[in-house]
């Protein structure tokens, strides 16, 4: 447990552009918890495809999840960026870290294209928001999850987030999503 009382590995999830890193990288800090980037966990095929401008296929995506579900049941205070679009995949997480409490940076679609336009990425390029967002399924009431909206500031959503996850206590798990924040 850290010095907020949060133990549980946190997974940011949402579309490329939606901040997963920005936001994963200050949510860990404040937290006193490591920062882990799942897209390092790409197999070096997928981003050769992805960089091609061809979406991965759930069979692509699989092996890369467990890599990164693997990692964060040996690392489990930590904040991980990961796209984690479909219940398949957060599933396929949960199978690794069954308590692993996962935030929804939604966000506008101009808003996010906006962002991805304005940046560069490796292998991840702006043609290949479309296909994320024809695959989001955003999480269920069943799911361990809530959504908080992107559409302020990095620091604003920050904040928004450390609020909703000290109204869960030491390490429970929300039972139901809550609105956008």
């Amino acid at each position: 447990m850290n010095e907020r009382g949060v133990q549980l590995p946190i997974v940011l999830m949402g579309v490329s552009g939606c901040g997963k890193s920005t936001i994963g990288v200050r949510l860990a800090s404040e937290l006193g918890m490591a920062f882990i980037e799942g897209d390092e966990f790409h197999s070096k095929a997928g981003r050769i495809k992805m960089a091609s401008g061809r979406p991965l296929s759930d069979e692509d995506r699989m092996p890369w999840l467990d890599r990164l579900g693997e990692t964060l049941a040996l690392a489990p205070r930590s904040v991980v960026a990961c796209s984690a679009l479909r219940r398949t995949y957060r599933d396929r997480i949960r199978d690794w870290v069954p308590d692993a409490q996962f935030v929804y940076l939604k966000g506008d679609r101009r808003v996010v294209l906006k962002r991805t336009m304005s940046r560069s990425h490796d292998f991840m390029p702006v043609e290949l928001l479309g296909s994320q967002y024809s695959v989001l399924e955003p999480p269920q009431p069943d799911e361990a999850a809530f959504t908080v909206a992107v559409g302020v500031g990095p620091d604003r959503v920050v904040r928004t987030i450390l609020e909703r996850l000290g109204h869960l206590g030491p390490g429970t798990i929300p039972q139901s999503p809550a609105v956008d924040s």
